[in-house]
Parts: C-alpha cells; sequence; structure tokens
C-alpha cells in the first residue's frame, strides 16, 4: 500500500471517527416521542412557536421522552365548542363544533371569559390552574380622523359618553364583532353595558344601543376590520365604520400593515376586561403531555418568548409592555395588575351570563305575537300623558317599540276583549309575518285601534289562544314570545278559569319549544299576582306601569328582557 493510499485510509478512520463521536455528542438522551398538541389563538402562535421550538429542536428530554411541540392556530369558540359538546352542553351564541376539530393537550384562549363561561355549562370544565402567558387591553378603535373629532388623543372619554354617541348621533357606526365568539367584542359590550346601567336614560337607551350596535356587528373580526375606511376622502370616512371594540394588538397589527387611515386605540373608562391568554392544560392528559405542557410554560417566562409578544404588538401577562413594544398614542401609563381571583373569576362570569342572555334577547331573529287591550276601561284618560286615553299611550309605545326592530323580525297582531268575534275574545288583525313585508300595515294598524265601549277583559281565554298559535309554527331559529299589554284582570265569567289556564299551560309548556310570555300592566290597579303565576309557567315576566304614561319605557325593558330574566 503506498503512503498515500495509508494516509488517505487514515484520514477515513479519523473522520469516520469524528462523524460518530458527533453523532453520540449530539444524539438526545431520550427514547420515543411524546407529542404535545397546542391550540392557540392566532396571535401568540408566534411566540408559542418560538418557545416550543427550542424545547423540540434541542431534542430535549421530558420524563425521558423527547419531546416533540405543535402549535397551531385555532378561534377560540370553535375550541370552545368541541369542549362544551364533549360534555353534551352549549355555549350561548357559540353553535355546534365543526367535524374536524380535535381537543388539544393543551389551549391558549385570548381571554379566560372563555374558561369561566365553560365552567358554567360543565363541572368538568373547571381549569383552576391557567396562568396568564400576555395581556392585551380592549380599546375602542377608530379611524384618526373620527378620533380626532371625539378629542383623540389628548382627551379622556368614557363608555357613558360613547353610549351617549350612539344613541345621539347618527352619523356614528358602531361596530363589533359577535360578542358570543368573540372575547373582545364581548369585554366591549360588558363595559357597554355598565355604562347602560349607570344611564340616565334607563333601559331605553340600553336597547336602542343594542340594536345600534347589532346592526353593525360582524361574525370574523377580519370581516369587522375590512369595515373601516381605506382613503382619506370625507365620504369614505363618513360611509366606513365608526367605532368597534378590539384590542390593542389588533390595532397595531392593522396599523403596521400601513393603511390609508390608521386606526386609533382609545382607552375608555372605566378599563374593560382585558384579554389575558390563559394556558389551560386540558384535564386527564397523561404524565409525559403533563410534563412538556410545564416545560412550555417555562420557556414562555423567557426573555426571547417576551420579545417575540413585544414584536406582536402585546404585553406581559403584568400588563406591562413587552420589550420592543412601544405604547400607541394616548395610551395610559402601564400599571401591575394582579390576576383575577377566583370570587373575580366567578363574578365575571356571571355578568358575562347576563349580558349574553339579554344580547341575545334584543338581538336574535324573534318571532313575535303582540296582543293589545280593547276593553272598555282602555278609554280612561291618562293626564300625565296629556289626557290621551290609555288605548292611544298603549298604541303608541307599540308603534315606538316597532322602531327597534328590524326586518328581519316576524310580528303579528291582536286585540282582545270580550265576544271580538262571536264568543272568541280575541280578534287578529295581521299574522305573524316579517316586518320587511308588512312594517307600514302593521304601524297603520296600530294608529286605528279603537277600544270597544262596553267591552270586558276576556284576559285568560286571550292567553291561552295566543299560546297555542305561537306554539303552532314555533320557530326554531327565532325567539319566540308573547307580548301582551293590559289594564285589567280577568273578568269573564264565561272563560276558563286560573286554575283551568295554569293547568292546560303545565300540559302545553315544553322547553325544548320555549316561549316567552311577557305581561304588561298598565295602570295601579292591576293584580300582578295571578298574571306572575302564569308566567312562572310559560317563562317570561310580569311589568306594571303604575302610571300608564310610562308604559313605553316599560315595553322596552320587557323586550330586552325576553331572555326570561325579567324582573
Amino acid at each position: 500500500m503506498t503512503i498515500f493510499a495509508i494516509g488517505l485510509a487514515m484520514m477515513v478512520v479519523i473522520a469516520g471517527g469524528i462523524i460518530v463521536v458527533y453523532q453520540l455528542a449530539g444524539k438526545p438522551s431520550c427514547t420515543g416521542q411524546a407529542t404535545l398538541r397546542v391550540a392557540a389563538t392566532p396571535e401568540m402562535v408566534p411566540a408559542l412557536r418560538l418557545a416550543g421550538d427550542s424545547i423540540s429542536g434541542r431534542g430535549e428530554a421530558v420524563n425521558g421522552a423527547c419531546a416533540v411541540i405543535e402549535v397551531s392556530a385555532a378561534d377560540p369558540a370553535d375550541i370552545a365548542a368541541v369542549l362544551a359538546a364533549k360534555e353534551s352542553a352549549t355555549l350561548t351564541g357559540v353553535g355546534l363544533p365543526a367535524g374536524n376539530i380535535a381537543i388539544p393537550d393543551v389551549w391558549v384562549p385570548d381571554s379566560s371569559t372563555w374558561l369561566a363561561r365553560l365552567a358554567g355549562v360543565s363541572p368538568n370544565l373547571s381549569f383552576p390552574e391557567a396562568p396568564s402567558l400576555a395581556r392585551s387591553p380592549v380599546v375602542v378603535a377608530m379611524p384618526e380622523p373620527v378620533a380626532a373629532k371625539v378629542g383623540w388623543p389628548t382627551a379622556k372619554l368614557t363608555w357613558q359618553a360613547l353610549l351617549t354617541k350612539m344613541t345621539t348621533d347618527t352619523t356614528m357606526k358602531i361596530g363589533t364583532v359577535e360578542p358570543s365568539r368573540d372575547a373582545a367584542g364581548l369585554a366591549g359590550l360588558l363595559a357597554l353595558g355598565a355604562a347602560m346601567t349607570a344611564s340616565p336614560d334607563g333601559q331605553a337607551a340600553a336597547t336602542g344601543a343594542l340594536r345600534s350596535l347589532a346592526a353593525g356587528r360582524s361574525t370574523l373580526r377580519q370581516d369587522l376590520l375590512a369595515r373601516f375606511p381605506r382613503s382619506a376622502d370625507p365620504a369614505a370616512v363618513a360611509s366606513g365604520l365608526s367605532a368597534a371594540a378590539l384590542t390593542e394588538q389588533a390595532v397595531v397589527a392593522y396599523n403596521a400593515a400601513k393603511p390609508p387611515i390608521k386606526l386609533a386605540a382609545l382607552y375608555l373608562e372605566p378599563a374593560p376586561l382585558a384579554m389575558d391568554y390563559p394556558y389551560a392544560v386540558m384535564p386527564g392528559i397523561d404524565a409525559g403531555r403533563a410534563g412538556i405542557a410545564s416545560r412550555l410554560l417555562q420557556a414562555a417566562r423567557t426573555e426571547s418568548f417576551q420579545r417575540q409578544l413585544g414584536a406582536d404588538g402585546m404585553r406581559g401577562p403584568d400588563g406591562r409592555p413587552a420589550q420592543g413594544f412601544a405604547l400607541p398614542a394616548s395610551a395610559p401609563e402601564p400599571a401591575v395588575t394582579p390576576a383575577p381571583t377566583a370570587t373575580e373569576r366567578a363574578a365575571a362570569a356571571a355578568a358575562v351570563q347576563k349580558t349574553l342572555a339579554t344580547w341575545h334577547a334584543v338581538t336574535l331573529p324573534a318571532r313575535m305575537l303582540a296582543i293589545i287591550d280593547v276593553s272598555g276601561s282602555m278609554l280612561e284618560r291618562v293626564p300625565t300623558a296629556g289626557n290621551l286615553t290609555r288605548g292611544q299611550v298603549t298604541a303608541e309605545a307599540a308603534r315606538r317599540g316597532l322602531g327597534l326592530f328590524d326586518d328581519s323580525w316576524a310580528v303579528g297582531l291582536w286585540v282582545f276583549s270580550t265576544n271580538m268575534v262571536g264568543p272568541v275574545d280575541h280578534q287578529e288583525l295581521l299574522p305573524i309575518q316579517p316586518l320587511s313585508v308588512q312594517r307600514t300595515q302593521m304601524l297603520a294598524t296600530l294608529g286605528a285601534i279603537q277600544p270597544k265601549p262596553k267591552g270586558d277583559t276576556g284576559l285568560y281565554d286571550t292567553i291561552l289562544a295566543a299560546y297555542q298559535a305561537v306554539q303552532k309554527d314555533w320557530d326554531p331559529g327565532r325567539v319566540n314570545s308573547i307580548v301582551l299589554m293590559t289594564d285589567g284582570d280577568n273578568d269573564d265569567d264565561n272563560g276558563v278559569s286560573l286554575t283551568q289556564l295554569q293547568d292546560k299551560l303545565k300540559t302545553l309548556a315544553d322547553p325544548k319549544r320555549p316561549i316567552q310570555l311577557i305581561i304588561l300592566g298598565i295602570g295601579a290597579s292591576v293584580n300582578a299576582e295571578p298574571l306572575t303565576s302564569i308566567t312562572k309557567i310559560t317563562g317570561g315576566g310580569v311589568f306594571v306601569a303604575k302610571d300608564p304614561a310610562n308604559i313605553g319605557e316599560i315595553f322596552l325593558k320587557a323586550i330586552s328582557l325576553r331572555s326570561g330574566q325579567a324582573s
């Protein structure tokens, strides 16, 4: 063998030794593979993938297995729907899950309100330990020219002021992402709801504001963002979306794309619930994946993770800006905000449930039968209402209420007294049909209603007939309800008694096909006790306007509480 050949062979042996040494040195000290599947709200995916890759890429061993972390983007509403369906439960407004969505090992939604809502429908969906990974305040996003008109960036604005704008300024176009499926939209609705409670205009302003907000809602956040003006032309600004509750992160990301008109982030007071991005480990996962989940949480506390949050427009979990994140103009001085306590989370869950119930009662497509008392007592004058008759005041309240309903509502109209059509105590003036085809006729018919001078009050027969009529054509896609307005007690000796009515309604009532019965009493002489006993069977409530002049406000309150949470 030549010296060259010997040298070459030695080099091969040496090189082979180097390869072997390298492979041995770089080989992970683990056997097998354990995969952790993480589903996260889209804005959290880059930071979580960075943290996951720092573990998977090094072949890091966790409990002896090679850890592999897969992070995928998921709409929080979709994961919430899957989790609820697993427990044979549903979340209000979320709907059924898509067939191809699997339950992850770790879930990072944008808000703890998702966890609170799930815990509210099943004790098996409780996540007592779900630390926050990041924070993003909820702001009101406005095109900068619109924001400048309300004093941005120097003025301090409130939710009460926004509520006033919504109910008085016809040029303001307020939007939201459906609050049932979007945590930022829900946070904005909660803040607006608190302002409604304190509003001097009472329930009328609240219901009007909800209807206005519903008219501007979008199913997806991207659809909402596309409605902001795309041109500085005044006409485009005037026709585009004026304001919407979004996360600070969404505004930062929108402006980073350099749109023709940037969005201003308005930090309204009091501050709504911030997005807190909880880290929820699914109950019951095995020890191996639980160990990887714990290791990933540690990686989410590192400086590199915080830098990625800053790059993506988010704050750290304590509410302070992450490294590299510049606060938007007008942002208040950051303050460290502690994570909510268990008591605070429970209170928030109750507020969420009540707010969403009211939201859906007012905004869901509705099927309603309106019934007006035309007995002789409705001719009595109301001094506090310009000496109009009770009948005129009631019809006017119904006319105004009709203005709150959009064309998707299906509404019918009856009147009742005694012997209206032969021995029958009620008369159908208009069948239940969409207002898109009979709004004008409905308004004209309401204006022409005349009380029957010698008519008595066939109340119980009418309630029974109305319940049967609405139940016959019950619509699963709508809130089915009856709104009956009367100034007296039943005084029809030829009709069913209270006990007979109660027994018949108990037989008819079907929890799977609910019908809300709302009874509006007009005048101080109305006895609410028997009426309340009826609505306890059907669902709904009784509202009494002791001064008939206030029937309009009572009507609006009743409509807004068709969820059955009457008071």
